[in-house]
C-alpha cells in the first residue's frame, strides 16, 4: 500500500529533521575538536553517523511505500558554543524537540490509519527514550563535574570509548 499524500509529506518532513540532526551533531564534534576534547568530539561523530542511518531509514521506508523521496534544504549548523555543557544541553533540547517531531509524525499515522507506517514508527519511539536518557545522563555527568578539569578530562577519555555504532568499545 502507498503512502498516501499528507503521510508521504510528512515523512519527507522528518528525512529532512533527521539529516539536519546530522549536520547539528557534526557542528558540536566540530566545537569540541576546536576545544581539545577528541573524546566528545568522537562521541558527536558517532551520534552524526547515527542520525544519518536514522535518515537513510527514512529515505528507504518512502521508497519502499512507493512514495518520492524530497530532499530539503538543511540549515548551516552552529559550531561555537559557550561550554561543552552548552553542547550537550542544547543536543539533549534538540532530541526532546525530535521525540516531539516522531510523536507528530506518530500521531498523523494513526489519525490516517496508516497502520504498516504506525507498526514501523515503533522504533524510532523507543530510541528517543534512549536518545533523551543518555544525553541528559551527559549533561547531569557535565553539571556534577562542574570545573573541575580532572573530571572533564576522565569524562572526555570515557567518551571516546563509544564506537561509530553507539556502544562502548
Amino acid at each position: 500500500m502507498a503512502l498516501n499524500t499528507r503521510v508521504e509529506e510528512a515523512m519527507n518532513d522528518q528525512l529532512q529533521k533527521e539529516l539536519q540532526s546530522a549536520y547539528v551533531y557534526l557542528g558540536m564534534s566540530a566545537y569540541c575538536e576546536s576545544q581539545s576534547l577528541p573524546g566528545f568530539a568522537g562521541w558527536l561523530r558517532a551520534q552524526f553517523d547515527e542520525e544519518q542511518q536514522h535518515a537513510f531509514r527514512f529515505y528507504t521506508f518512502i521508497i519502499d511505500r512507493e512514495g518520492a523521496v524530497d530532499l530539503r534544504q538543511l540549515d548551516a549548523p552552529p559550531t561555537r558554543y559557550k561550554s561543552v555543557v552548552d553542547v550537550f544541553e542544547t543536543a539533549l533540547a534538540h532530541e526532546k524537540a525530535v521525540t516531539v517531531a516522531i510523536n507528530e509524525l506518530y500521531d498523523l499515522v494513526a489519525t490516517e490509519k496508516d497502520f504498516a507506517s504506525q507498526a514501523w514508527l515503533d522504533w524510532f519511539a523507543t530510541e528517543q527514550v534512549e536518545e533523551e536518557k543518555t544525553v541528559g545522563q551527559i549533561v547531569d555527568d557535565l553539571h556534577r563535574i562542574g570545573d573541575d578539569g580532572n573530571g572533564l578530562f576522565i569524562l572526555d577519555r570515557s567518551m571516546g570509548e563509544r564506537s561509530s555504532t553507539g556502544e562502548a568499545s
